[in-house]
């Protein structure tokens, strides 16, 4: 049988030091599944969460002390061309260039092959190569949903994207200018100008000054990382005003859930997370896309040996747009 490579880990620590790469025979697709020659992946919060073990509150899902399973394999979103189809799969067939977020289906999606169900996979347009692809998927979800199903954004607002240097916010204010949006983004020093060529109107170094402190306020604030207590981000929205968190601190996120009634009850304001829908929004994203109001800023790519690294890298935040590893030439 033929063999492929994929990454795996049986334990929390540095990315560098735990994942491995494992030879397997690739796999054989069942009646409703594909098998998918993976050209390109990506790196989210799973994979770091996935290695690292933080934040701890992921431990409930992966294993206390270690994953529960005996090896688990990160990568969840994909880009790639089906080699083989199951009897009874429907919408695709061999040769179709395809793409996904495929979390709802299993992950592992930094190896050489997958095998899964079709519902997991879309077909790619031609103007989008691998790279680019691969980083729209869970990103975009994130971003739409946030800003349009929960945020409710409307035409002319004045928005704040928390961690607008990393991949979701990228696209979350090339999404938000769409509606007219004054979008001002959050990071580090070293993502701020490019942040500002992506289509911020302004920018705050979060080292320099906490923006829930400096007496601006906003309609609608997108967390991307959710390192402050849901109450400190009130004294940033205006009244009526919406915050959407994507994921962020564990302690932060709980808090969120358990006071978001509490707090729309006595202040109005509405404090709120995304609880992602897979691939959703890929049609609007590709009219957009092809309507050239989105661009995919691509960290990489990195090529498939370099994947521990490409993790710990997006772990420490060093990251601009979306972190892509490049598992087969285009």
């Amino acid at each position: 049988m033929a063999k492929m490579k994929t990454y795996y880990l049986e334990r929390y620590g540095d990315p560098e030091e735990v994942l491995q790469i494992q030879s397997i025979e690739i796999p054989v697709p069942a009646a409703n599944e594909v098998l998918l020659k993976v050209k390109a992946s990506s790196i989210n919060d799973y994979d770091w969460a996935l290695a690292s073990g933080t934040p701890f509150a992921y431990r409930l899902f992966f294993g206390l002390f270690k994953p529960r399973k005996k090896m688990c394999h990160p990568g969840m979103e994909v880009a790639g061309t089906i080699e083989k189809v199951g009897a009874d799969v429907k919408n695709l067939k061999v040769g179709n260039r395809v793409y996904g977020d495929t979390s709802d289906h299993g992950f592992g999606s930094l190896a050489e092959y997958m095998s899964l169900n079709e519902k997991a996979l879309r077909k790619m347009p031609d103007e989008l190569s691998f790279t680019e692809g691969v980083a729209l998927p869970h990103a975009s979800a994130l971003a739409m949903q946030g800003l349009k199903d929960l945020g409710q954004i409307k035409k002319g607002e004045k928005i704040l994207i928390n961690g607008g240097g990393g991949g979701v916010g990228i696209l979350a204010v090339q999404i938000a200018k769409t509606y007219g949006a004054e979008v001002t983004g959050v990071d580090s020093a070293l993502k701020l100008d490019r942040m500002l060529e992506m289509g911020f109107d302004g920018v705050i170094d979060y080292r320099k000054e906490d923006f829930t402190r400096s007496g601006e306020k906003y309609d609608l604030i997108l967390d991307c990382r959710t390192s402050r207590w849901p109450l400190a981000h009130l004294r940033a929205l205006k009244p009526g005003g919406r915050y959407v968190s994507i994921g962020g601190q564990s302690g932060k996120l709980i808090a969120m859930l358990l006071m978001g009634g509490l707090i729309k009850l006595f202040t109005k304001k509405k404090v709120l997370m995304v609880a992602v829908k897979a691939n959703k929004d890929l049609p609007e994203l590709e009219r957009l896309y092809s309507d050239g109001k989105l661009r995919c800023e691509i960290d990489g790519p990195y090529p498939f040996e370099k994947t521990p690294w490409a993790i710990k890298r997006f772990g420490r935040a060093e990251h601009t747009g979306k972190v892509v590893i490049k598992v087969a030439d285009e």
